[in-house]
């Protein structure tokens, strides 16, 4: 490559729970820069996924993170121009991006589905995830299924 690579940039954790991935999670959920909008919609979610989900033993940020975990592709397909021909190739997905991709189809979802606010929307989709549904857990399994099927063109990786 000709120039170098960017530095990362530093993500200072949340005021609440004092997490980074927190912080992630609502700068991806953040319209505008309307941060503090965006943090006020993520804990009103994480409130309501406490009230709604008693029965578990776990705090609200666990079952977050859990569903997060639940809803992270471990491949993805990549188009490759050889000859002519497109092939789909799998590859695996760096760790960092793995987090994003998951945090931004839970947001993507979360948005789609019928609810009052954005937190409702939110809550649900957390919930649903935890439990192995859902709209972004299906892409999950969508993209794994689509590397799975394409996997004849895995010799292709660049």
């Amino acid at each position: 490559m000709r120039k170098a690579k960017p530095k990362k940039r530093v993500i200072l954790p949340d005021p609440v729970f004092n997490d980074q991935k927190v912080s992630k999670f609502v700068n991806h959920l953040m319209f505008d820069g309307k941060k503090s909008k965006s943090y006020e919609i993520f804990y009103n979610s994480l409130e309501i996924v406490k009230a709604k989900m008693k029965d578990a033993e776990q705090a609200p940020l666990d079952i977050w993170k859990k569903a997060l975990d639940n809803i992270t592709p471990q491949v993805e397909v990549k188009s490759r121009r050889i000859g002519g021909a497109t092939f789909q190739v799998p590859t695996e997905i760096r760790p960092d991006r793995k987090e994003s991709v998951s945090m931004k189809n839970m947001i993507a979802f979360a948005r789609k589905r019928s609810g009052k606010s954005m937190a409702d929307k939110l809550a649900a989709e957390i919930m649903d995830a935890f439990n192995n549904q859902g709209g972004a857990f299906k892409r999950k399994e969508d993209m794994h299924r689509m590397a799975e099927a394409n996997r004849a063109f895995a010799h292709f990786r660049f």
